[in-house]
């Protein structure tokens, strides 16, 4: 029997199935029994490319951050940084909420994973390189993240429930709570957008602070 011009295995492959997988089912649908059946091979052969599930948890979410645009970052300097760091926070949260079950472990941070390093890199670089100083270009990094995963972890609007009488004794500012999850997306993202704006002006107030002395 000739062999096959292809394996019928690589490591993007099982890291697709795998993130479809997840996407799908949620974090706890992950095992090597479960993702060889959808592959339609047997599970010892996933090993050849992953030692450990971990190790393909880790390509799986590494493979997230990969979507996340950096481009902005390019020659940021002081007149593009404010502009670069509202672009990339959208970007960031926009892989984040396409992926909900892995946010999780994508909040555990960098470890060894390639993009997220670069990710990493990007940000405090272009910060750097644009006037900020070191330390304060650590805590903005960090103060961003902050804000973009906490606006995917959970939705605010979509933990009130759909029940005027829950409301209606005892919480006399609430009478609208009830219609808050209709309309979850658009308040999730507007808070998003609002704090990120406040943020984005508050530091530009800060930067200008710093380069005064």
């Amino acid at each position: 029997m000739a062999r096959p011009r292809s394996p019928l295995l690589s490591r993007e492959r099982i890291v697709a199935a795998a993130l479809d997988l997840v996407d799908g089912e949620g974090l706890a649908a992950l095992s090597t029994r479960r993702l060889a059946a959808v592959l339609g091979v047997s599970g010892p052969s996933l090993y050849n490319h992953f030692a450990t599930k971990d190790a393909l948890l880790d390509a799986v979410v590494d493979e997230v951050l990969g979507e996340v645009d950096l481009a902005m970052w390019t020659g940021t300097d002081a007149g593009s940084w404010a502009a670069a760091l509202t672009d990339w926070a959208r970007s960031y949260r926009a892989a984040l909420v396409a992926h909900p079950n892995l946010v999780p472990v994508l909040a555990q941070g960098p470890g060894r994973r390639a993009n997220a390093l670069r990710l990493a890199d990007a940000v405090f670089g272009g910060l750097v390189d644009a006037g900020w100083p070191r330390g304060e270009a650590t805590r903005v990094g960090a103060l961003m993240r902050y804000l973009v995963f906490g606006s995917a972890l959970g939705s605010f609007a979509g933990g009130f429930l759909d029940d005027e009488e829950v409301y209606a004794a005892g919480y006399p500012h609430l009478g609208q709570a009830h219609l808050l999850a209709e309309h979850q997306r658009s308040i999730d993202e507007g808070a998003f957008e609002t704090g990120l704006t406040a943020l984005v002006e508050g530091l530009a107030l800060r930067y200008a602070r710093l380069a005064n002395g």
